[in-house]
């Protein structure tokens, strides 16, 4: 019984981190952003470099999360990026200079990575320590969570506060995430053996396997950004539509909130790449929906982006901990570069074509393009894996 509500802790710990840093630090921007735009004169394409610069933050993070082995050091960073997203979240409302918007959405991306990769792996290697199940499903809740709580929070305060107020509001919100984010994540063990005496051993796939996983992230990580940044302006602008941008992301929020333990089951039966193939085709449709014009394409596009975006995320970075058990958060960080470079990419293009063309259309149209690729890349790293798994028999002298 104490095993398991220490399990319940650590879970809630990391439930909690993500709300703070992916939720309040990271996507209270979407809601706000035509807030934004109206009352701090924030233009289309300005709004483009800050998501940009906010996931140039994130990239940093997760380069240095992929440099450090030392569990000590990534606890450490991990309760200081939980600081870092309620300073980055008050200082959003502390100026309408671009210049400082883009500063702060840089440091905010900083703490989502901590909280997202760091966290992450710190729990993960916990569970598989305490020989519980290898699966994030129930963590990465936190995500939907996060994104559905403030796509509430901004549509409930907007009828009295600011949008300076708002962020203030959300920083409080902020403070009340951290304290139990911090105490309930026990300080991680160094020793590589589980609590049963077994000893932990990383089992990392080939160069090729990597080159093509890294690869196929990175199409996830554009078909990701271009909608769950720009899916409020998105549906705002759509003709009948205006207002309900809100409505469309907190279904997108709530849609992600049990998505990660679903993919957990279906990965069971059918494993992970098959699973990534199947959540990578129903993200596709899910970005393109919502230009098939009316509310209910728009709503039935956030729930299947909602649902399969994190599902994304949680089958890859649930396979890195399995490949590196040890030190789960240094492949997650090399997976996340590629997810990254993708995330800066993707907002700066689509806030320039939006600029042009005074329409996002086109940045969904590539978005499902580039997923499209992802989706063939997938299929191809299956037919690594049964090379990789024959050869490793021949090696072994088992018969293939």
């Amino acid at each position: 019984m104490r095993e398991q509500m220490q399990r319940m802790k650590v879970l809630g710990a990391g439930i909690l981190s993500l709300i703070l840093v992916m939720g309040v630090a990271r996507f209270a921007y979407t809601p706000l952003l035509p807030l934004m735009q109206a009352q701090a004169g924030l233009g289309v394409a300005e709004a483009g470099w800050l998501a940009a610069w906010n996931y140039a933050g994130y990239l940093t993070g997760a380069l240095t999360a992929s440099l450090i082995s030392d569990l000590v050091l990534k606890d450490r960073l991990y309760r200081i990026g939980l600081v870092v997203a309620v300073l980055s979240t008050v200082a959003m409302g502390l100026t309408t200079d671009v210049v400082w918007w883009c500063v702060w959405r840089f440091v905010a991306g900083l703490s989502s990575a901590s909280g997202m990769l760091l966290g992450t792996g710190l729990i993960l290697n916990w569970l598989i320590r305490h020989q519980h199940r290898s699966e994030l499903g129930i963590h990465f809740t936190g995500i939907g969570l996060g994104i559905a709580g403030c796509a509430v929070a901004v549509w409930l305060m907007s009828q009295w506060f600011d949008w300076r107020t708002q962020w203030f509001i959300l920083s409080g919100l902020g403070v009340l995430l951290l304290i139990p984010a911090w105490r309930w994540l026990p300080r991680p063990d160094r020793t590589s053996f589980t609590v049963g005496g077994q000893k932990m051993e990383d089992n990392p796939p080939g160069p090729a396997f990597m080159r093509v996983f890294m690869a196929a992230y990175f199409c996830a990580g554009v078909g990701y950004v271009v909608s769950a940044t720009f899916i409020v302006a998105i549906v705002n602008k759509l003709p009948g539509l205006e207002g309900r941008g809100a409505l469309v992301f907190l279904v997108l929020g709530l849609s992600a909130v049990p998505a990660c333990i679903v993919w957990d089951f279906i990965a069971r039966r059918v494993g992970y790449l098959n699973s990534l193939v199947l959540s990578f085709v129903l993200q596709i449709a899910g970005i393109l929906l919502p230009l098939a014009g009316g509310l209910m394409p728009a709503l039935l596009g956030a729930l299947l982006f909602g649902g399969n975006f994190i599902g994304a995320v949680s089958l890859v970075l649930t396979m890195a901990g399995r490949y590196y058990p040890t030190r789960p958060a240094k492949m997650m960080g090399k997976m996340t570069i590629a997810y990254g470079i993708a995330q800066i990419l993707g907002p700066a293009v689509t806030g320039w074509l939006a600029a042009g063309k005074g329409s996002y259309a086109d940045g969904l149209y590539v978005a499902a393009a580039v997923m499209a690729v992802g989706t063939v890349l997938v299929l191809v790293l299956k037919g690594i894996e049964v090379r990789e798994h024959a050869a490793i028999a021949v090696a072994d002298g088992d018969p293939v």
